[in-house]
């Protein structure tokens, strides 16, 4: 009876897997099976196959995006962005942990106070005060903004990831000569790496897709990201859904390939810090 109701029970789950697996990758074949469809087959017809592959699909939405451009702007504020949350959060969370006064600890509970507080509540003042300055349509004020969103919320995982780490490892290396720089470079960043792979993914995931920040940033063509990049395909009473379909494949493609590539790390950073 028991072999049995495993038998039954794992069934269940294999069929529960399978279930969420079409409907998390249905969206995704449904968006390429669009891209290669003309505007009218895509209304009449959203569900069904492409009858003829419209291949001048992504030749159009890679002009009409300026794509190079627009990929460089991301890829750039991406990767400064997730380098310097991980990189300032890291010396943050070990600076309040190593040194215990109240001040620190006033100031890392107004950083986790920070995580709660919307950012609609706050974008609008935020644009007004940065346009004021002179800092708005710039690549450098946009990543600025991201590391003040982003922090919080690593600071507070690096937190309670730095207390695991003895405090004698770090004690060892200043006898040995390193200075407390040297110290957090060589000793405590390294052991910190799983957490900084998981922090990583999450910003990643979080700038590379972003609509709304830098939609009120950004404001010349020039400086667009590839998601701002995917408004071109909307006019005032119309929309060219088979380049935008392209285009948002587009937009998808190169995090697909990263992840396709470094999945072996990713994972392996996620569980790791998932086990401490």
């Amino acid at each position: 009876m028991m072999a049995g109701q495993s038998r039954i029970l794992n069934g269940l789950k294999l069929a529960a897997l399978i279930v969420g697996m079409i409907l998390f990758v249905f969206p995704f074949v449904l968006l390429i099976l669009n891209s290669f469809k003309a505007n009218q087959a895509i209304t009449s017809d959203p569900l069904g196959l492409p009858v003829s592959f419209q291949l001048e699909n992504y030749a159009n939405a890679f002009d009409k995006m300026g794509y190079l451009s627009a990929f460089s702007n991301s890829l750039l504020i991406t990767v400064a962005g997730v380098l310097l949350i991980a990189l300032f959060s890291a010396m943050t969370a070990h600076y309040f942990v190593r040194h215990h006064s109240k001040l620190n600890q006033y100031l890392f509970f107004l950083m986790v106070a920070a995580m709660i507080i919307p950012f609609q509540a706050i974008m609008i003042p935020l644009v007004k005060i940065y346009g004021s300055l002179g800092l708005l349509d710039n690549k450098w004020s946009l990543i600025y903004m991201y590391i003040g969103f982003g922090s919080p919320l690593a600071v507070f995982i690096y937190h309670g990831f730095v207390k695991s780490i003895p405090l004698e490892l770090e004690e060892a290396a200043l006898m040995d000569g390193c200075g407390r720089v040297q110290t957090f470079f060589r000793i405590v960043l390294p052991v910190l790496l799983p957490t900084t792979v998981t922090i990583s993914v999450l910003n990643v995931l979080w700038i590379w897709n972003d609509f709304l920040l830098p939609s009120l940033v950004l404001t010349s063509s020039e400086q667009r990201t590839l998601p701002l990049s995917t408004f071109y395909f909307y006019g005032t009473y119309t929309v060219d859904y088979g380049p935008l379909m392209a285009g948002l494949v587009l937009t998808l493609l190169p995090v697909l390939i990263v992840y396709l590539f470094a999945q072996k790390y990713i994972i392996q950073g996620v569980m790791q810090g998932a086990i401490k």
